[in-house]
């Protein structure tokens, strides 16, 4: 009895350990910007640039919230003026510990009726980012453990298969993924008849050796009568899914039809601005796979939420590019995938911006516990890039 009472008494003995916030100082921003060696061609769609913004947290203890989102050319500096205008006054001087409240705090970015809210939605997406990294470099350890610690490998594959062989004929193009490394390919359909595409994506599968993994994407570019007939001629090649089959104006009816009906796992929701709306695909049982984009939809906070709601429904999670931060969130998960990239010459930012890019090992990439996002950013690159606007 006597030790019962002193175990009970021991924690009224201690000293009680005070609690100091992460205040956030102050909020800055670089706009970068290169040029393409090619045009890339999707189905509807065709990239001369890669852009973005590096977004920089500041706090009272000296610790700086670092990261980089979205890949928007014609609207970046628009993007830089909402982080300023708008998100800095609503955040600084709040304690960046309290994500939540950081991030609603910005929300109202999104509020405005007569703005596209991707912009302000891409905004929040780098504040949030840069908040989280400061908060896994105060509490030293990285992110993919804050989030939910599940694994720190994950398989890397590239986006690829654009129209107009950019990257050399599509023989050529799978095996310079192979020589990489990487685990597979997310290949471009939708933009030529179900027929030609089938014999593109038999192409890619012929070029590739065994366990190579290939996604395709259409990029919203078929009827559902297209996107079954090409997914009945490609059924036999192994595919891991088919992205985006059909057009957006009934997406979440026609994939359903497609998924039902066709024997081929569906991904979606990169389209979606919010888990709400990737939700909506869920429950009308149109996807296998989320692969919500964090850095267009408001921060890998609101990635979190979708992914506990995909939880629940049994669809794995994904996300769309970006592996700067998408490395960190779909390892996390028990449900995660796979994370994509680009390559080089369609991404240099990926494999030029980052320093310190981890090493790939039987294609998947190898996390390190440096504490937040983890990356060092190579600021010769920065400087040659930066976008200046004097």
């Amino acid at each position: 009895m006597k030790n019962l009472q002193a175990s009970r008494e021991a924690p009224e003995s201690r000293a009680v350990q005070t609690y100091s916030p992460l205040t956030i100082t102050r909020i800055e921003t670089i706009p970068l910007r290169a040029k393409l060696k090619k045009d890339f061609k999707g189905s509807h769609y065709h990239m001369t640039h890669r852009s973005t913004l590096i977004t920089r947290v500041h706090t009272a203890d000296g610790i700086i919230g670092e990261a980089y989102a979205g890949d928007e050319d014609a609207t970046l500096l628009e993007i830089e003026r909402i982080v300023h205008s708008e998100l800095a006054p609503a955040i600084v001087g709040l304690d960046a510990m309290e994500t939540e409240k950081c991030w609603q705090a910005g929300y109202p970015v999104t509020f405005d009726i007569l703005r596209d809210r991707r912009l302000g939605l891409v905004a929040l997406a780098g504040v949030d980012a840069a908040i989280w990294d400061a908060v896994g470099k105060a509490l030293g350890q990285p992110l993919w453990r804050l989030w939910g610690g599940y694994r720190r490998r994950i398989p890397l594959i590239a986006i690829g298969g654009y129209y107009g062989d950019p990257l050399g004929t599509i023989e050529e193009e799978m095996q310079s993924y192979v020589e990489m490394g990487l685990a597979g390919v997310k290949f471009k359909v939708g933009g030529r008849s179900a027929p030609e595409d089938a014999e593109r994506v038999a192409r890619a599968r012929a070029a590739v050796p065994s366990g190579f993994k290939i996604a395709i994407d259409a990029n919203q570019g078929y009827s559902v009568a297209q996107a079954l007939d090409l997914a009945n001629r490609i059924s036999d090649l192994d595919i891991m899914w088919f992205e985006e089959p059909v057009g957006w104006d009934n997406d979440a009816r026609g994939m359903r039809d497609v998924r039902m009906r066709g024997p081929l796992p569906v991904c979606a929701g990169q389209s979606e601005h919010s888990p709400v709306g990737c939700r909506n695909l869920m429950e009308v049982g149109a996807i296998d796979f989320c692969n919500f984009d964090a850095s267009w939809s408001g921060g890998p906070t609101v990635w979190r939420r979708m992914a506990a709601i995909a939880s629940t429904y049994g669809v794995a999670v994904g996300h769309h590019e970006e592996p700067q931060v998408s490395s960190h969130l779909v390892s996390s998960q028990a449900h995660g995938s796979v994370v994509e990239c680009f390559h080089p010459d369609r991404d240099p930012f990926w494999w030029n911006l980052i320093a310190n890019r981890p090493p790939l090992e039987d294609g998947e990439l190898v996390l390190s516990d440096a504490p937040g996002l983890g990356w060092e950013l190579n600021t010769d690159y920065v400087d040659r890039h930066r976008l200046r606007t004097e």
